[in-house]
């Protein structure tokens, strides 16, 4: 491996980088992926904190704001809606500036929102000014795809399942973090102090910043490609593989924006109440998505992602028998069960992006560094779309809550729409990727064979 500093691109660049090679890999390769992939769990770390910050503090919001529940609804959904979209745009500025050095940008966009926040956060301040730095906070949902498209292109596709999801994991864990440290607020400052909160996260985001820039690489053969763009957006499994991440992340990001106040809308629990039982589900999702994707890397994603959308739907209709009940405790094992089967789903439906891209190379007669090749150019390219429209699903879901609750008062019928789609992603799950094709044996079996499915 060669490593050349170029300035006119503004920073340290690797030359040469061939993951699939074993002996590349276990010389240096496997060392330097591995340090980028620690400190890109830091960055996107606190970009998930920043992008989920409106979920605690709408329990800072007492009375005296003014706003009602549908209305804090519309402020988590709004920050949902500019973090999803953002993330396309996110996932080429990798190629364009180079991974460690957009990473240092982007971990510097976090000041925006945060210091924004702190100026504004008291009674009296306009609802729509809420809303515009609800918006600016999106981009802190952008770094997750800057960062798996990065990631992607250091691993081989036998470690990606690991690397991908213990990178997506350790940056879930941002959610539960920040709900934590809001409940370390309530619980000693009081819900009257929000600032409190903000402040302690702007030297963070500088340190994260400063670490990806001392400790990170960019990787030269990691170049922006139009072609593949327009090529992903052309095949039907970007488009299939999206609809998963909707039920999967879609419902991690959805339920961790919206937990706490469903607990304050529907069972009448205090900030400090629903602060301490907010954190929980999303910090369980974050810790098994890495298993996710070593359980992906073993058995393969598809088998994984099925069982987990079978055993969401489960827990689901858990929740809707609790919220009928109106039993808290059962309404918080059903609920507490969706975080985590949804942690395992991400960590397989992003296993299998790029093993079905390689799988297609195969197919077409490709073998070796060809498929490998591929298999990363579209794979990185139909991440950001995969990224942006399953970060949707958690739009989907708030906005689904805001009008459960504007109507009937219950989030019952949210729930019902939720198994709904629980049970399209698991027929679309097998009858894609499980089932097996029909008529003589292939050659090159087709990416829905079962030949192919440890790879997928």
């Amino acid at each position: 491996m060669t490593r050349t500093t170029a300035p006119r691109r503004g920073g340290r660049w690797i030359e040469r980088w061939d993951p699939e090679d074993e002996a590349f890999w276990k010389e240096t390769g496997e060392r330097t992926a591995r340090r980028n992939l620690l400190w890109s769990v830091v960055s996107e770390h606190i970009g998930f904190s920043i992008w989920s910050l409106w979920s605690v503090m709408v329990l800072f919001m007492g009375p005296e704001y003014g706003i009602d529940p549908a209305g804090k609804f519309f402020l988590i959904a709004t920050a949902t809606c500019v973090g999803a979209l953002v993330r396309i745009p996110y996932t080429f500025a990798v190629g364009r500036f180079g991974g460690r050095n957009w990473t240092v940008a982007s971990a510097l966009l976090l000041l925006a929102p945060t210091t924004a926040a702190l100026v504004v956060m008291e009674p009296g301040t306009p609802y729509g000014v809420f809303l515009a730095v609800a918006a600016l906070t999106g981009v802190g949902g952008g770094n997750f795809a800057s960062s798996m498209t990065n990631i992607n292109a250091f691993f081989p596709l036998r470690k990606k399942g690991w690397a991908l999801g213990l990178n997506a994991g350790g940056g879930n864990i941002g959610v539960p973090v920040v709900q934590l440290a809001a409940l370390l607020v309530i619980g000693t400052a009081g819900a009257g102090h929000p600032r409190v909160l903000l402040a302690c996260y702007l030297p963070l985001i500088v340190l994260a910043a400063v670490l990806a820039l001392l400790r990170m690489d960019n990787l030269a053969p990691l170049r922006n490609d139009g072609g593949a763009l327009r090529e992903a957006a052309r095949q039907r499994h970007t488009w299939l593989m999206a609809l998963l991440y909707v039920g999967s992340f879609g419902s991690f990001i959805g339920y961790s924006f919206a937990f706490g106040l469903v607990l304050q809308t529907q069972f009448g629990r205090t900030p400090l109440q629903a602060a301490s039982i907010t954190f929980v589900g999303p910090l369980l999702g974050s810790l098994v998505r890495p298993v996710g994707g070593a359980l992906a890397d073993r058995y393969g994603g598809a088998r994984i992602t099925l069982g987990s959308f079978v055993a969401m739907a489960a827990a689901t209709g858990v929740v809707i028998h609790a919220s009928l009940r109106e039993s808290l405790p059962l309404f918080l094992v059903g609920f507490t069960a969706l975080f985590a089967l949804s942690g395992v789903g991400n960590g397989s439906t992003y296993k299998m992006i790029p093993g079905i891209f390689q799988a297609q190379a195969l197919a077409r007669g490709m073998s070796g560094e060809a498929a490998a090749a591929y298999g990363r150019r579209l794979s990185g390219a139909a991440m950001g779309l995969i990224g942006a429209v399953g970060a949707l699903g958690g739009l989907g879901i708030n906005l689904a809550f805001r009008e459960a609750f504007r109507t009937t008062g219950s989030g019952t019928g949210a729930f019902a729409a939720f198994l709904a789609c629980y049970a399209v992603c698991c027929a679309v799950t097998w009858a894609v990727y499980l089932r097996r094709p029909a008529g003589p044996a292939r050659p090159e079996p087709e990416v829905g064979a079962e030949p192919q499915l440890t790879s997928v």
